[in-house]
């Protein structure tokens, strides 16, 4: 009941996702109810059907359940959080991978004290790390951002009547008895435990922030290679300890996520198809660098690699790889694939590289264009970007500066 922007944080849940087309909501409900229950009533001045659930002594985020009815898939919120999240598009993703349960999961700034979700390429959850972590636990920047959607047979695997919560009790165990799905978005999403959190919620909710993040809304994107570009291309990075970062990456990435961008890293990792790595391999070396980010405070919203050479007849070569595809820039297709999945404008948006790759990728999908100067962004090349930068940084500063 804590106001944000003149009014009750379950009033802002209520009013975003009834106008999505939900219009039964269950509040599991216990000290100083009454203030809720006063001001919402049976819901129908919001136009939606609102249900009580009177918890007889505190059962934690998923204890209550039990108490509910629930026959059907349900979708799970927290009442001290305001999101703005497409619902159609995450209920669609829970479809396609026949889940049990699907998870909210996105980037953050501290990943290292929040709750890490692992999960397949694919989006199929493996492991769920609980904070606080081991020192030298060291994986993807995926976080539980504490918004489900669960169907009823999950219910006979929650306690009874005892208190338990998804993110420390629950989830680390059906991460090898469910089956658990992944769905990672940026659009907006923030719990308010802290006086400051709330200050800033209430700013992005008058700055138009919160709703302008809806993936029905079209995005800009800013495209960043990544060897190069955000890090040092030591030729063929092949191992965690060999990503490091150009000084400038972390606040030139700061930059384009406060002007509203979304940021898409796109890199072929030939060291895939050449046998020097595999695909586990690659993600380590993308989690260290999402760590190397985090500690300062930085965030990409996706990763995506191409692990694919045409080029055959190498010995330590890995055949499954050496393939044509449509993903190894220059062609577009990780940029396309990007763009489909966070209903990306490409004429809107940017493609930052060193090379002619990058360049030709970025124009074929449609995006303005700037060549970076480090990396291998001084061999000649016949392809003219719409601009060059010495680096990550002045490359933002265009960006930022463009119309």
């Amino acid at each position: 009941m804590v106001p944000v922007a003149g009014k009750p944080v379950l009033e802002h849940l209520v009013t975003t996702y009834s106008a999505q087309g939900i219009g039964r909501f269950i509040f599991a409900v216990g000290h100083l109810s009454e203030q809720i229950t006063a001001h919402f009533g049976d819901g129908s001045a919001w136009g939606v059907e609102i249900t009580y659930i009177h918890e007889p002594e505190p059962l934690g985020t998923a204890g209550a359940l039990h108490l509910m009815g629930l026959t059907e898939a349900f979708w799970v919120f927290y009442g001290d959080t305001i999101s703005d999240i497409n619902l159609n598009r995450m209920h669609a993703f829970h479809q396609t991978m026949s889940a049990d349960a699907t998870l909210l999961v996105h980037p953050n700034d501290h990943p290292y004290d929040s709750d890490l979700v692992a999960c397949s390429l694919d989006g199929k959850v493996t492991a769920v790390h609980g904070k606080p972590h081991a020192f030298d636990l060291e994986v993807r920047n995926l976080v539980n951002a504490a918004l489900y959607l669960m169907e009823p047979s999950v219910l006979s695997h929650i306690p009874h009547g005892i208190a338990s919560d998804f993110g420390r009790d629950l989830f680390p165990l059906w991460a090898s008895r469910l089956s658990l799905a992944a769905y990672s978005s940026p659009e907006y999403i923030k719990d308010m435990g802290k006086l400051e959190r709330h200050e800033q919620v209430q700013a992005d909710i008058e700055s138009g922030l919160v709703a302008s993040r809806n993936l029905a809304l079209t995005q800009r994107a800013v495209f960043l290679d990544r060897d190069g570009v955000i890090n040092i291309d030591s030729d063929l990075v092949k191992h965690p300890d060999e990503m490091v970062l150009y000084p400038d990456a972390t606040k030139s990435i700061q930059a384009l996520h406060s002007a509203g961008f979304v940021v898409v890293v796109v890199t072929n990792q030939s060291v895939v198809a050449r046998g020097l790595t595999d695909l586990k391999g690659v993600e380590a070396i993308h989690a260290r660098m999402e760590r190397l980010l985090a500690e300062e405070g930085a965030f990409v919203d996706q990763i995506s690699f191409c692990p694919h050479h045409p080029d055959k007849g190498y010995p330590e070569e890995v055949p499954a790889f050496k393939i044509e595809c449509h993903c190894r820039k220059p062609k577009p297709g990780m940029l396309l694939d990007a763009a489909s999945r966070f209903n990306i404008d490409c004429s809107n948006s940017w493609m930052v590289g060193d090379s002619e790759r990058d360049i030709l990728a970025g124009q074929a999908a449609g995006c303005r264009t700037i060549r970076v100067k480090t990396g291998h962004g001084l061999k000649p090349s016949t392809v003219v970007p719409d601009a060059h930068a010495a680096g990550i940084w002045e490359a933002t500063t265009h960006i930022l500066a463009a119309k």
